[in-house]
């Protein structure tokens, strides 16, 4: 069965327009941990549970993990702007020790999947100036990554672990873990699921960096379900290499059999309008004629101004895919 997942989030927080994306054609709903624990989250997830009572169907649930990504700590929304100056770390935004501790003068760090950038200007163990090179709005905890370098980080943090031991009990069927580099980080999660009472719940690796696909071989017999993560994907190699990379990864799954989802911008221009654009439509055509087992949305219904109408598109145009997929084979 074809997986059509949305994002809970403040857009789509009344149980009316949960119903309205259930009955739409989604099968379940991510909800994003890397912000907040599920214990913040139970009047959204009493709304989704209404929801799925109201429609009849017991829809999914995952939990997208917090894991190895490195991010900003709070901040007040800001605007970057392009040639400002800024700093990290001390007396400015505060970032992991790690990364400060990597950083040199010259380097340069992608924020919020790619929307932003900076250039190191200098570099110290607690503080580094930057200047802004791409600029934009910034909000909390939002991803932060140097290019070129990966830094290592521990598979779960002590707000996974806290989330982990909450999740069956409020009713999760999956987990994302994020940054997934080797099957051994898969190998591990599944031990800290069978230490915590969460064995059952099903492991949806991210593939995100060029690391996680040179080993994605190592990685399909662990994992239950693979996901195409094309948003820090895209920020680990020019953005034209993205889509050759999406085909190898779709094929290595078709050949071992796993599933896999496609994720990230696939109905972007739907966060401020209320019909897609013909190139996100066929994305998401072309992911499901390749076999993927599953497509997501995530900003689109979570903060969008248009959550309902954007899976409405999602779910009628994957169910399209699956039914020119099933022509084609009589054919």
């Amino acid at each position: 069965m074809l997986q059509i997942y949305g994002t809970l989030g403040p857009a789509c927080a009344e149980q009316a327009a949960l119903e309205a994306m259930l009955r739409a054609g989604l099968t379940g709903m991510r909800l994003n941990l890397s912000h907040c624990d599920l214990a913040d989250s139970q009047p959204l997830l009493e709304a989704y549970r209404a929801a799925g009572a109201a429609v009849g169907v017991q829809p999914q649930l995952l939990i997208d993990m917090e894991g190895p990504e490195l991010r900003i700590g709070a901040v007040s929304p800001m605007t970057l702007e392009e040639g400002a100056e800024i700093f990290l770390g001390t007396d400015g935004i505060e970032v992991p020790a790690a990364l400060l501790a990597a950083l040199c003068s010259g380097d340069e760090l992608l924020l919020d999947d790619g929307k932003l950038a900076l250039q190191a200007l200098t570099a110290a163990p607690d503080r580094a100036a930057c200047r802004v090179t791409r600029g934009g709005s910034l909000t909390s905890r939002k991803s932060i990554k140097l290019v070129g370098r990966e830094i290592r980080m521990p598979v779960s943090t002590e707000r996974d672990l806290r989330n982990i031991r909450q999740a069956v009990q409020n009713g999760v069927t999956g987990l994302m873990q994020p940054f997934v580099r080797s099957g051994e980080d898969v190998k591990e999660l599944r031990s800290i699921l069978n230490e915590n009472g969460a064995g059952q719940l099903e492991i949806h690796a991210k593939i995100e960096t060029m690391e996680g696909v040179h080993h994605l071989e190592e990685i399909l017999p662990h994992a239950d379900v693979i996901v195409i993560a094309r948003g820090d994907l895209g920020n680990d190699m020019p953005l034209w290499q993205l889509p050759a990379v999406q085909k190898k990864i779709s094929a290595a799954c078709r050949r071992t059999g796993t599933p896999f989802v496609v994720v990230n911008q696939m109905l972007a221009s739907m966060e401020r309008a209320p019909i897609p654009t013909r190139a996100e439509v066929s994305d998401i055509f072309n992911a499901v004629a390749d076999g993927a087992g599953g497509v997501m949305l995530t900003n689109e219904t979570a903060v969008g101004a248009y959550p309902v109408e954007a899976a409405v598109y999602l779910a009628r145009t994957a169910v399209e895919a699956e039914r020119w997929l099933r022509q084609q084979e009589k054919a």
